[in-house]
């Protein structure tokens, strides 16, 4: 029986679209005992997966409190009973879905004979008994995984990104909507992310929630973590109380259900956007400073992205912290976008 690890360890929407691996595999080896290596975020959203047969977690946080507090034998015991730990599961197979050195150590520590890494570096490589690049002609949501999966030979199908909703996080999502008030059709408003150079403007957002809800019926509900709270109130100050807001309220598992549930989403550069496409959700992603993919693959998504010579700048920004690129999309232009997928969407 082939036993097959898959790592990618952090990045949300990179979790979301290096989740199409796992059908692939299955249907390439049925018999496969697949597993993934993540830390705490990730497990969240590959826990429910009937077709993986084990969420391996890397306790980052507690070996980063471990240093901190210089407790230097209880994090060398832990870093050697963890490299233990996958060693003993015998891996034939390692995919390095990260390519980063932190990812590259816990594959070779593996032991298994045959590691792939993808756009490996920082030394990474070195670790590696196969390296892949990333780069890519298309424009496709997730074609460096794509790549991955032909240099396997996988059966691809249609590549579907596969991150299933959890039936208890269901439930607590009902019980999360419910308590804003929203018991009918609802859509997904996903304004934030790590880099506030891929946001659009928080005025914007409070426009495009009245709008919203008055052409279409649906409920524009607001989704974040809990460092987003203050501006989710503020949308939903400025919006005059039409947009809700689960912003800090819900679990990751929990937000994938409120995401799958919707009627419609309209996000950023974020996972939670990445993930109403993996979801079959009409879906309107707006880019500017950062653009993962133009192709979503589904006539149910749009992108809009309207580049200016300095896109996409990425992490190096020089708009002096104007993001001229994300003040292009306006309220208007979002809406007709947002009626366009519904109506493709029938």
């Amino acid at each position: 029986m082939t036993r097959v690890l898959v790592v990618r360890m952090s990045a949300i929407g990179d979790i979301v679209m290096a989740s199409a691996l796992i059908p692939a595999l299955r249907r390439t080896w049925p018999e496969a005992r697949l597993a993934w290596l993540t830390e705490p975020a990730g497990a969240a959203l590959l826990r429910h997966n009937p077709r993986l047969d084990e969420v391996l977690v890397w306790p980052r946080g507690e070996w980063l409190q471990l240093r901190r507090e210089r407790r230097y034998g209880e994090l060398a015991r832990a870093v050697w009973r963890f490299g233990r730990e996958l060693r003993t599961r015998r891996f034939d197979l390692v995919l390095d879905a990260q390519g980063l050195l932190k990812s590259a150590v816990w594959a070779r520590l593996t032991g298994a004979p045959r590691r792939i890494g993808l756009g490996s570096r920082e030394g990474g490589q070195w670790l590696m008994t196969e390296t892949l690049g990333r780069r890519t002609v298309s424009r496709r949501i997730g074609a460096e995984y794509r790549l991955l999966a032909e240099h396997l030979g996988l059966d691809l199908g249609d590549f579907p990104m596969d991150v299933p909703v959890g039936a208890s996080a269901a439930a607590r999502a009902r019980v999360a909507l419910e308590g804003e008030g929203v018991r009918g059709a609802y859509a997904v408003l996903c304004p934030f992310t790590t880099r506030p150079q891929k946001h659009w403007l928080e005025e914007r957002w409070a426009g495009l929630a009245g709008l919203l809800e008055d052409a279409t019926g649906l409920a524009p509900v607001v989704l974040g973590g809990p460092e987003d709270r203050a501006a989710a109130e503020r949308i939903r100050a400025e919006s005059g109380g039409r947009a809700r807001t689960l912003a800090g309220e819900t679990t990751l598992d929990e937000s994938v259900a409120v995401v799958a549930g919707a009627r419609l989403l309209v996000g950023v550069d974020t996972g939670l956007t990445h993930l109403g496409i993996a979801h079959r959700v009409p879906t309107v992603a707006l880019f500017g400073a950062t653009r993962p993919y133009l192709d979503p693959g589904t006539p149910r998504a749009e992108i809009l992205y309207d580049p200016l010579p300095c896109s996409p700048c990425k992490r190096t920004p020089t708009c002096h912290g104007r993001f001229d690129c994300m003040r292009r999309h306006g309220v208007e232009q979002v809406l007709e976008a947002a009626k366009a997928v519904l109506a493709r969407s029938t």
